[in-house]
């Protein structure tokens, strides 16, 4: 290229999404060898087990039964009122923290992403985030020119490394005087695992030690993408509770999505929702998604909101949407136990896993693992330090035969370096 017309800012490589580009790979192979002779892995969408997206009926009624009207118009900036009640309901359950909370819609959980690293660092800060971690979280910090540093995620007993999460918060925090962290749970993605009750007292700790200087400022963002295919009933959601009473500069930001729990992947709705002990920093928080929202996206999508909201003014809806999560999740920790049994059976080692969407192996040299395993019709994410297997598109007969194929190419990949 002779020249460039884009801004410097705005210049970034000339490559595919990784991992559009391996799902494109995979569909190809199923066109050619047919959709029972490919294990296609790579999207974190639920797919049932004759390898169809699977979508909800109970949504997907609800939403094709609205008046046009409903689907058509535009949002407010903030969202409508009934969806903000309704999200406030979803994803706390009965774990609602006591403390002053505003919900604002978002395009999916990315949206929230944004709105926490944007607002609430200023340019050049870095964020803290886990070594293992989603993407886009870089993406979106490099974007707006900041900066991401990783913690080590697990300890060598497969728990969260507190011990690493501590040094790292305290010296950007020491650095910056204000720190941003992510922390994706439950159901973390890319690993599956879920922040223990336990582990939360350890972060919470550290947290309002840096609290108690009131120069500091602490933001926790939750990213909880995942959190209606975790854990057993409503588990996973007590640790909302420990967000009641937290200092007033220790400000916490949950990021929900509607794509997972509600199989609306494509029709990209979220929220992102603010807790604080003091009602000022909620709706100084609302304002200022209010305005960043106007400048990214303008409004959310309406039909979306309305089909939540519409779900819960109805009780017999709620229920019938309540039982599709409850049958959808037993699917997904059925194949998770069958994978993570065959794994263990052939010394195939994964990292630790509690819930949700994906199983993970480390591997120095994950690109070519996944090359190789196309080679067998096995289709997966790369990581920078492992291969990413999305057992929610897997059927359980396929999650049986994976690991074998998995050890195999890398036994043979180690015995030829």
């Amino acid at each position: 290229m002779s020249i460039n017309m884009v801004a410097d800012h705005a210049r970034w490589p000339i490559a595919n999404d990784p991992i559009f580009e391996i799902s494109g790979k995979a569909k190809k192979a199923i066109a050619e060898h047919g959709k029972e002779n490919v294990i296609d892995a790579t999207l974190g969408a639920l797919y049932d087990d004759n390898g169809n997206l699977l979508c909800m009926n109970s949504v997907y009624s609800t939403l094709k039964g609205l008046p046009n009207e409903k689907i058509a118009a535009y949002a407010p900036l903030a969202g409508t009122p009934d969806y903000l009640k309704s999200v406030e309901k979803a994803c706390f359950g009965d774990y609602k923290p006591n403390a002053y909370i505003r919900a604002i819609a978002t395009p999916g959980g990315t949206g929230s992403i944004k709105h926490g690293i944007c607002n609430y660092t200023n340019e050049g800060d870095t964020i803290l985030i886990a070594d293992w971690f989603w993407s886009p979280y870089n993406t979106i910090s490099e974007e707006i020119g900041r900066k991401v540093e990783c913690f080590t995620m697990f300890n060598e007993e497969g728990n969260f490394n507190i011990v690493s999460f501590k040094e790292h918060f305290e010296a950007l925090m020491a650095k910056q005087g204000r720190v941003v962290t992510i922390l994706n749970t439950p159901a973390h993605n890319p690993t599956g695992y879920s922040v223990s009750d336990e582990e939360w007292d350890e972060i919470l700790n550290i947290l309002k030690n840096a609290a108690k200087n009131t120069d500091n400022r602490v933001i926790l963002l939750v990213d909880t993408a995942y959190i209606d295919y975790a854990g057993q009933g409503q588990e996973r959601r007590k640790f909302f509770k420990k967000f009641s009473n937290l200092p007033e500069n220790l400000f916490v930001i949950i990021g929900y999505s509607m794509s997972k729990g509600y199989t609306m992947y494509g029709m990209r709705s979220g929220a992102a929702i603010g807790i604080s002990s003091n009602e000022d920093l909620v709706i100084e928080f609302q304002y200022s998604c209010m305005h960043s929202g106007r400048a990214n996206w303008s409004n959310g999508t309406r039909g979306a909101m309305e089909t939540m909201s519409t779900i819960y003014a109805d009780p017999e809806k709620l229920t019938a949407y309540q039982n599709e999560v409850v049958t959808n999740k037993k699917m997904l920790q059925e194949r998770a136990k069958i994978f993570v049994e065959e794994a263990k059976k052939i010394g195939l080692k994964t990292l630790p896993y509690r819930d949700g969407f994906f199983i993970t192996i480390a591997h120095p040299e994950p690109k070519k693992v996944m090359n190789e395993l196309t080679k067998y019709n096995l289709f997966l994410v790369s990581l920078k330090k492992g291969i990413r297997f999305a057992i929610c598109a897997v059927s359980s007969e396929k999650c049986r035969k994976a690991p074998a194929i998995i050890k195999k190419v890398i036994d043979d990949l180690g015995s030829v370096r």
